[in-house]
């Protein structure tokens, strides 16, 4: 009935590792229960005795240990899917999730643990105008969370109450961010990377957060994007914001010989007048490099694409350039002798060695075209770098993306003002093509205006890729009387929807690929609460205890609960089939059958069986009595005992 426990699955790591350590203590219900003797583990972790508390580097705050429980506490909830807001349900890859990202991450713990490549998000800024503090009370719904949270007043203002002077400022926030962050981790590849937006107001602390949660070692990078100038400053123009980037394992990358590469800027462009220049020149290169440089000059200078200009020669493999170091980085490479291949002789060395490691790779590029050498000996050679070949450019750290181009490219696209400062979703394309590959996973759990998924739709549609995102937002309520409101949107969720809509269809309809998701909400377990105690429990309240399903919940609802239990992926398709007049879901090939019937017979249990399944589940319920489903898992052991059989 809950999400998983992960301070009982962190003890069961710990009883592994050190079960010295181990001990009982009383719960609040003075059960005995399994804990952690912390003056045991410290010593086990330390090779001199350890007394009393040590200073040490971190990042410390009021709450911070209540943050820390928030993460791990379990919760009873499930995602129930929302047909009626997704596109292409039955066969969509892409999941949005409306709900507290909190509940959100517990959920999919199981099913997505180690399998998002990247995690970027765009958490509130700490501006002083909103009380970012999302606190973890999982039993009251939106509206209550917003004002018991102080996020608005009884009559829905939004209120101003995480200003300066409260002494919670930056603890507030960090109370919020903090336990989003532990759960996050656990979800990347090993090869992951997590991206995160932030302001200058708590850039600091966050760098703090995230070298405490992802390892100082494993920062890659903080980039500056510069958006817009603030005329109205008192002091200076503050008009950037940071991108901190880190990897999940830094070492993985590293053994792997991981090296990020963008394509250069105009590439596409420049192989399209390099074609057209050799069929309308007839590959007269003098002509078509001519053509080439006077091309390039045409771009403004602060165009990124003026850069191709440098690669200025041309030739049957390009556009390239000669005029690099043929010299070993630093001083102190290889030294080996190099015969000039026209006049015979050794040709002039660098004085730090030469940048190749052996006299063979040295003959193996120029055989490949890529050593040119001078008239004669006494000129060192050059290495040749061909435009077409390059495996494209490092990004680098600082960046211009406007935040009005943003807005009006979004206002045109949802016909209105409908969300104040929503992302640049090109410069999230940009991010994404960067660090992910074609058949990756996407998760933003601060989604907003949903521009990651604007982002992963669109850059499926222009390379073919079929990478995937998994977006959540709570469904926080938009303001009476604003833009959003009267163009009908409820809530910051419902622009986010609409706006995935608005872009599947912009996209060209002839376009391969998955333009659909599937939209799930946050609600109560499936599962009704039967833990009362016979005391507790009059003749009238029997006949409601007798069932373990709420009532109003479907089959859908069932299943996906059941795939979440089972740790298997939200977006596998999913067949409705009809065995034996009883209503059968089948998910990816039937990897798993499901059948929440009230009326399950033996017929039904063996036609299912002859299908073999590697999972089956079925409603406890749904068997008349406790022989009937004894006689069901006997029919698995003789038809299909590879089966793993469940009953709820």
């Amino acid at each position: 009935m809950t999400s998983p426990d992960l301070t009982r699955v962190n003890i069961d790591k710990i009883a592994e590792l050190f079960p010295a350590v181990v001990t009982e203590s009383l719960d609040s219900d003075g059960e005995p229960t399994r804990a952690i003797d912390f003056d045991l583990l410290r010593q086990e972790l330390s090779d001199h005795i350890v007394e009393g508390p040590q200073e040490r580097y971190q990042l410390d705050w009021p709450g911070k240990r209540a943050a820390a429980f928030a993460a791990n506490a379990p919760i009873a909830k499930t995602l129930r899917p929302v047909r009626e807001q997704s596109v292409d349900f039955d066969t969509a890859k892409n999941l949005f999730i409306e709900g507290d990202n909190l509940e959100a991450l517990k959920l999919l713990q199981e099913s997505y643990l180690g399998k998002v490549k990247l995690i970027y998000i765009d958490p509130p800024y700490n501006t002083g105008n909103d009380d970012f503090v999302y606190p973890d009370d999982y039993s009251e719904g939106v509206d209550e969370h917003l004002i018991r949270s102080g996020q608005v007043n009884d009559a829905g203002d939004r209120l101003r109450s995480n200003t300066e002077t409260n002494g919670r400022f930056h603890s507030d926030w960090l109370d919020m961010v903090y336990p989003r962050l532990k759960l996050a981790r656990n979800l990347l590849t090993p090869d992951g990377y997590i991206a995160v937006s932030i302001d200058d107001a708590e850039v600091a602390a966050m760098e703090l957060l995230l070298d405490e949660v992802m390892g100082a070692s494993n920062k890659l990078a903080v980039l500056v994007w510069d958006r817009n100038r603030k005329n109205d400053a008192r002091f200076f123009s503050v008009g950037h914001e940071y991108m901190l980037v880190y990897a999940r394992d830094k070492a993985i990358l590293t053994e792997r010989g991981t090296r990020l590469r963008e394509p250069q800027a105009g590439i596409s462009e420049a192989r399209e007048f390099i074609m057209g220049a050799r069929a309308r020149l007839d590959d007269d290169w003098d002509a078509i490099q001519a053509e080439w440089r006077k091309w390039t000059s045409a771009f403004p200078k602060d165009d990124e694409r003026r850069k191709l200009g440098r690669f200025s020669k041309v030739s049957d493999r390009g556009p390239f350039r000669d005029d690099g170091d043929i010299a070993w980085p630093g001083g102190g490479g290889p030294k080996y002798e190099v015969l000039h291949p026209t006049t015979g002789k050794a040709c002039k060395m660098p004085p730090g060695g030469w940048r190749y490691p052996s006299r063979a790779r040295f003959d193996e590029l120029v055989a490949d075209g890529h050593i040119v050498f001078g008239v004669d000996e006494t000129t060192m050679p050059r290495p040749i770098r061909y435009l077409f070949e390059s495996e494209g450019l490092v990004m680098g750290s600082v960046h211009y993306s406007y935040a009005q181009t943003a807005a009006v490219d979004f206002e045109a696209l949802m016909g209105g003002k409908v969300f104040d400062n929503p992302k640049n979703w090109k410069d999230l394309r940009r991010i994404i093509e960067y660090l992910t590959g074609p058949s990756d996973t996407i998760m933003d759990f601060f989604a907003g205006s949903a521009s990651t998924g604007h982002a992963v739709l669109d850059l499926n549609s222009a390379t073919g890729s079929q990478r995937r995102f998994v977006l959540v937002q709570v469904a926080e309520p938009v303001p009476e009387r604003s833009v959003a409101a009267s163009n009908g949107y409820a809530t910051i969720s419902d622009i986010a929807i609409d706006r995935l809509r608005r872009v599947g269809k912009a996209i060209d309809a002839d376009t391969e690929g998955d333009l659909g998701f599937r939209t799930f909400r946050i609600d109560t377990t499936n599962m009704a609460d039967t833990s009362a105690t016979p005391d507790d429990l009059v003749q009238i309240a029997l006949s409601d205890a007798v069932e373990s399903v709420k009532s109003g919940r479907t089959d859908e609802d069932l299943l996906f609960q059941v795939l979440l239990d089972w740790g298997l992926d939200l977006a596998e398709p999913i067949e409705v089939e009809e065995v034996g007049d009883r209503r059968v879901l089948s998910v990816s090939d039937d990897a798993m059958i499901a059948c929440f019937s009230p009326d399950i017979t033996d017929a039904v249990v063996r036609s299912i069986a002859a299908r073999h399944p590697l999972r089956a589940v079925f409603l406890d319920a749904g068997f008349a009595t406790d022989a009937a489903r004894i006689n069901a898992e006997q029919i698995f052991r003789e038809v299909s005992p590879e089966t793993e059989v469940r009953a709820i």
